[in-house]
């Protein structure tokens, strides 16, 4: 069997664990939206206190310990940092604020996709451009540095420490955030999100998933077989939405707005940021929970990132359609939302520019 249809069965695989999170209870076009789930953690550790976008998602949980438990049984497990950390960080921090412009990480991006929203289409167009755009820089030479081996231990302290976080979360409820209504409001039981959540990040872990890698690597080198997988994601929810009358090709769906330019740019951040730092949202938690202390400084600058957007007023509003008693809106970033993209592509083209090694 060829290595890019064994893919798509995986990507089919992953797309399936997707429908039944989906079917238990999570938003079927948010089912494992990474910068969603983050979002919602975030807020429910009290970092922002947006009411509608508070919970402690259990699969973000259980795709870091998916990794890293079967990165030790495979005895693939190693720890390695000290890639241009700092960097890495508000990288992270501008690939969030990219994603909450646009509502949704490229994995959301697909899922939405899969139900006919045409919103998300054009956010693939900024996606592709901009990894296209960091594409173009690793051709030039671009590079944050090796990583080098470190501690065994150092490796492990973030995936145990945020299974902790979860297990106090269970424990003392009281203590975090919980949206009453809203996206935040709307989930799978608990143990079914943490049983998905570490199928989906084993399996991405042995798949080496990545959603901006699997564009990266056509532009590059032709080659399909990371794409594959999310060819199969995309199939697998699309089949789930028709068959259960979900798929209807609208201007926008749940959760989303309809300002296309702010859809393009918001995706173009993403892409090009997640160029740069080698790996999507999805990639940089497989890779901290795999021993990358590199991918731990990216996920807490994605928290950063996510309590930001919301603090500030950088993440857009979602699109409403008109009613009796009120106008139709069309959302999306507000003002400082919209600076704060365009200041996110400065930063991006000031790291791929000054991150270009002479000897290349």
């Amino acid at each position: 069997m060829k290595n890019s249809t064994k893919l798509l069965l995986f990507g089919l695989v992953a797309g399936l664990i997707a429908v039944v999170l989906a079917i238990f209870g999570n938003p079927p076009n948010m089912a494992i939206c990474i910068a969603c789930f983050v979002r919602d953690i975030a807020g429910g550790m009290k970092f922002h206190t947006a009411p509608v976008v508070q919970y402690f998602r259990p699969e973000i949980v259980g795709i870091v310990l998916g990794a890293f438990f079967l990165s030790l049984g495979k005895k693939e497990f190693r720890a390695t940092g000290g890639s241009s950390p700092a960097i890495r960080f508000f990288l992270g921090v501008a690939m969030m604020i990219g994603a909450l412009v646009f509502l949704g990480c490229p994995t959301r991006m697909i899922l939405r996709m899969a139900a006919g929203d045409i919103s998300a289409y054009i956010g693939l167009v900024g996606f592709l451009l901009g990894v296209g755009t960091g594409a173009f820089f690793l051709r030039k030479g671009f590079s944050l540095g090796r990583s080098y081996t470190i501690k065994q231990a150092s490796g492990a302290y973030f995936p145990v420490i945020l299974g902790l976080i979860f297990a106090l979360a269970l424990l003392f409820p009281a203590a975090f955030a919980w949206s009453e209504k809203g996206p935040g409001s709307i989930h799978a039981p608990m143990l079914i999100s943490l049983v998905g959540g570490l199928a989906f990040g084993a399996l991405a872990y042995h798949i080496r998933m990545c959603f901006a890698g699997g564009f990266r690597d056509v532009i590059l080198m032709k080659n399909f077989d990371l794409f594959s997988i999310l060819l199969g994601i995309f199939v697998a929810m699309t089949v789930y939405n028709v068959a259960t009358s979900k798929f209807a090709f609208v201007a926008f769906g749940p959760v989303a707005h309809a300002q296309t330019l702010w859809n393009i740019l918001g995706m173009y951040v993403v892409g090009f940021a997640a160029v740069l730092l080698g790996g999507c949202p999805l990639r940089q938690l497989v890779l901290a929970g795999q021993g990358s202390a590199d991918s731990v400084v990216t996920v807490l600058g994605m928290f950063l990132g996510a309590a930001a957007a919301h603090n500030f007023g950088f993440a857009s509003a979602p699109a409403a359609k008109a009613t009796a008693e009120a106008a139709a809106v069309a959302g999306g970033p507000s003002p400082a939302g919209q600076l704060a993209t365009v200041v996110c592509i400065v930063f991006l083209f000031v790291v791929a520019y000054t991150g270009i090694r002479k000897e290349a």
